[in-house]
């Protein structure tokens, strides 16, 4: 009997190393691909930076499981989609004045997607990859739905899949708990010290975000006035694109109290500053949606909704708004929304979609 086969994105992470490591043993017939989406990996580079240094593609540690599970392991060059789809969008939406997440675009346009154009025109069963979450089968296209370890869960990160991918793909570390994956990968022979997870933005390897920004669009340098909520300025800023809703630090104001940056204009090239009380909202419109649910576009909907990756999801209720949009009303205020991240909804741990925040 033939093994069905799978195409397995490998990071050389420790969470795709161990997905590996369950496919194998499970009777996949496993071939690694890792996508070399920023910068090469040559001996200079290794002798000047640690693996966690060099991006989220560690591609000498996705040979060496390769080799210790003896599965085939290919490398592709993808920086040119990722320079496109990703790294384009990020400075464009942050010079426009929004906060765009990279890795969101990243599963979408770049990652995912080409593991499965892979897969298709070259025969594989199935894509894998080692991110946190699970697909459950409750009618005839699984259910895209949370990890079964919540503190590690990624479908934020995955809500833009496609709903025909979803009966293609494997996510072997979503049943698992993180402490058991780190069990896994010590079986493995794994260097712990060169297995420390990243919380960073991969294609930031210099400074934050602000340094790669004035990097790579210089222009995005362009100062402006603090307002505030009066339209009073208050002083000048370096750019829109340094500034996101939510942020005390680095503004360089002194009022005689907090201020924090409340919405930034693209159009006025204006900062709005004001109290934290006022960063607060009971509602947003999301655009731009990927739904996985059509219940979603039906009426209005009660669901919990994540604003950010890192924190906990909200009880809201979704109302369609024409074809294009959705509006949501909190059930509690909502601290520092931000336009341009995403928005993603769930019924308990089912993803029942999502979408982009929209300037208010």
């Amino acid at each position: 009997m033939n093994r069905p086969s799978v195409l397995l994105g490998m990071s050389g992470g420790v969470d795709s190393s161990v997905a590996a490591a369950l496919l194998v043993r499970q009777g996949y017939n496993v071939h690694g691909i890792t996508l070399q989406v920023w910068e090469h990996e040559d001996d200079s580079v290794a002798t000047s930076k640690k693996w966690q240094e060099r991006g989220c593609c560690k591609v000498g540690l996705a040979k060496h499981v390769a080799q210790r599970l003896n599965i085939p392991h290919n490398v592709l060059d993808a920086r040119e989609s990722f320079r496109a789809g990703v790294i384009d969008d990020f400075l464009s939406g942050y010079t426009s004045g929004t906060t765009p997440n990279p890795c969101v675009r990243c599963n979408e346009r770049v990652k995912i997607r080409t593991l499965i154009d892979l897969a298709t025109t070259q025969g594989f069963d199935y894509v894998a990859t080692g991110h946190y979450a699970r697909l459950t089968m409750d009618g005839p296209i699984p259910t895209l739905s949370r990890a079964v370890d919540h503190r590690k869960d990624q479908t934020y990160f995955l809500y833009r899949l496609h709903r025909q991918w979803l009966r293609k793909l494997l996510f072997p570390v979503g049943e698992l708990l993180k402490s058991t994956v780190w069990e896994e990968a010590e079986a493995l022979g794994l260097p712990p010290d060169e297995l420390k997870e990243s919380q960073e933005i991969c294609f930031v390897t210099q400074g934050d975000y602000r340094t790669f920004i004035q990097h790579e669009r210089p222009t995005a340098k362009k100062s402006g006035l603090f307002i505030n909520e009066a339209g009073v300025p208050l002083g000048e800023h370096d750019g829109i694109a340094f500034y996101t809703p939510g942020q005390r630090r680095g503004l360089g104001i002194a009022t005689g109290q907090r201020l924090y940056v409340q919405q930034v204009n693209p159009f006025t090239n204006t900062v709005l500053l004001g109290p934290e009380e006022s960063l607060y909202k009971n509602a947003c419109t999301v655009s731009d949606l990927n739904l996985l649910d059509p219940r979603l576009t039906q009426g209005e909907t009660e669901v919990q909704i994540k604003l950010r990756y890192a924190t906990p999801a909200t009880p809201a209720t979704v109302s369609p708004l024409g074809t294009s949009g959705l509006g949501v009303r909190f059930h509690h205020p909502q601290r520092a929304i931000s336009p341009g991240q995403s928005a993603v909804f769930y019924d308990h741990d089912a993803v029942l979609g999502g979408g982009i925040i929209q300037p208010s």
